[in-house]
């Protein structure tokens, strides 16, 4: 089987209980429980991807306002998704994952083929480091009720076009098999 890891991207109290996602966010959070449960008890990697935002520097904070800025309280992952001992994280920058990180190293020393994508937002982070991951040639795995926008237009265009251009399979947490 091919195999599989689990990218969990900004679930981080900001995005759960912050400004930019409040109820939609809490919406994800049993499935993606679910998901990481069944990811490892399969044994699959587990990788957070967590926005780690420089205060005067990063200019997405222009956009978006203070939010998940390095070291403080609300960059944390959010406590009932938070990684278990041998799960593996990733600070991130910018929207992708794999802009100017580690994770691409990580992933091919993982031997990793297949991606699952679960967290926020779905047009932004998940979307870019779904864009990204399909130019390192993985397959692609989203469930939707494990990924969250801001709006329900952006949450249906995203998906659409994650399986348009990237050939993500979208689905659900409990079809997703390891």
């Amino acid at each position: 089987m091919t195999k599989t890891a689990v990218l969990v991207i900004d679930v981080l109290d900001d995005a759960v209980r912050g400004k930019l996602a409040g109820v939609r966010a809490q919406g994800i959070i049993a499935p993606i429980k679910r998901l990481l449960d069944a990811a490892r008890a399969a044994e699959a990697p587990v990788v957070y991807c967590n926005d780690a935002h420089l205060v005067g520097i990063d200019h997405e904070l222009e956009l978006w306002g203070p939010h998940c800025l390095a070291g403080s309280a609300s960059a944390a992952v959010y406590g009932e998704v938070a990684p278990a001992s041998g799960d593996y994280v990733v600070e991130k920058r910018r929207y992708s994952a794999f802009f100017q990180t580690g994770l691409a190293l990580l992933l091919k020393e993982l031997e990793v083929e297949r991606l699952v994508l679960v967290g926020l937002f779905t047009n932004i982070c998940v979307e870019h480091t779904a864009a990204d991951a399909y130019f390192w040639n993985y397959q692609l795995v989203v469930p939707a009720d494990a990924v969250q926008a801001i709006t329900d237009a952006d949450q249906d265009s995203a998906l659409e076009r994650m399986q348009a251009l990237y050939a993500a399979d979208i689905t659900t947490v409990d079809a997703v098999a390891f």
